[in-house]
């Protein structure tokens, strides 16, 4: 069977994508990826052995003028795009993970009469798959109530995170430094790149923890913050195994998009989830409400984020080893470990041929 998948823009929908893909490719079906040649889809499949197909689409919400006049014509345009990509391709089912090829390549597929599966991520539907949810053939949510009627099968996260160990073996003993990891997405958090340093720096340095920090496209500005603070870091532009970095963090402090928000869960880590402000819809908000209501997190929104509140946050989790154990596996109780099986086996049912 050949599944195409659509899906990019963000690591939220490329990195869940991929996990799919892998594992249809591992079961023996042919993959081809729809995305677009400027997004970070491009650069992760890269050096992977997965088929693509570049669409002209770009993004209008928040946008001028001058881009929302033009929309309809360049919408037109992505549709005939998709059109003959798939007519070229004939995929037995298209899986839509979201991002701006998602809307177009799923509207084709729909005109083609091709199975369409869309998978939305966040606890908050975006715009395209709300639309796509009236045609799609299944659809399938990873928090409930994002899509009314839609089946909740969690977030493909990757397959390393099944061999983590439990949270209760990972954690640092007591008297032992605890290991925090700040992490910004896959784009990096420049609001988390100036505080976090700065709220260190207002701990006492025998309560300080071993800090990893990934700073993204900002990661001069992490630099030049902890050099100012006078706090040791490892700080690096991008972790290519986030797997191994969670398990070996103790805390983590990060955005909330539904990656993120999957793989805490599925590692089992505790954290400080700070959402990003600008996040359409104010999804990231709703993926961090999540798991800081069941206790898993706590949720401090940027707006009235400081380095003096966020060090007093910090306080008792780095002296409290109990409490960072308690909400390390209350955040594993929420993972769907086998959420990837599950959209692979929609995928192949929708196909026709499971």
């Amino acid at each position: 069977m050949k599944i195409a998948i659509a899906a990019g823009g963000t690591g939220g929908h490329v990195f869940p994508g991929l996990a799919v893909a892998e594992q249809l490719m591992a079961l023996g079906h042919d993959v081809v990826w729809l995305g677009t040649e400027q997004g970070f889809e491009a650069r992760v499949l890269a050096d992977r052995p997965i088929a693509a197909r570049w669409i002209r689409i770009a993004g209008v919400r928040g946008k001028g003028v001058s881009t929302l006049l033009a929309a309809p014509l360049r919408l037109l345009r992505a549709i005939s795009e998709c059109w003959l990509a798939l007519r070229a391709e004939r995929p037995d089912v298209l899986l839509g993970l979201g991002g701006f090829v998602a809307g177009p390549t799923g509207l084709a597929a729909w005109l083609r009469r091709i199975p369409l599966v869309i998978h939305e991520q966040n606890a908050a539907a975006g715009l395209t798959n709300r639309a796509l949810s009236r045609i799609a053939t299944v659809n399938l949510q990873a928090f409930p109530g994002a899509i009314a009627g839609a089946e909740v099968v969690g977030n493909p996260v990757r397959s390393s995170f099944a061999d983590l160990p439990d949270p209760a073996v990972r954690q640092s003993d007591e008297g032992e430094p605890v290991r925090l990891l700040v992490v910004g997405g896959s784009q990096g958090a420049k609001a988390l790149n100036q505080i976090v340093p700065a709220a260190l720096a207002r701990l006492p340095a025998a309560l300080r923890p071993r800090v990893t920090h990934q700073g993204g496209r900002t990661v001069a500005v992490a630099e030049a913050a902890y050099a100012q603070a006078a706090v040791d870091a490892d700080i690096i532009p991008f972790i290519d195994d986030i797997a191994s970095a969670y398990a070996t963090a103790d805390l983590v402090v990060c955005r909330s998009g539904a990656l993120t928000v999957a793989e805490l869960a599925a590692a089992g880590c505790a954290s400080i989830l700070v959402p990003f402000p600008a996040a359409v819809d104010d999804h990231q908000t709703a993926n961090a409400a999540y798991l800081a209501d069941a206790g898993a997190a706590l949720l401090m929104p940027e707006a009235t984020l400081s380095p003096e509140r966020l060090a007093e946050a910090l306080r008792p989790l780095l002296t409290d080893r109990a409490r960072r154990l308690s909400m390390a596996q209350q955040a594993r109780t929420l993972a769907w470990p086998d959420a990837c099986q599950r959209i692979v086996d929609v995928c192949l049912q929708a196909g026709g041929r499971a």
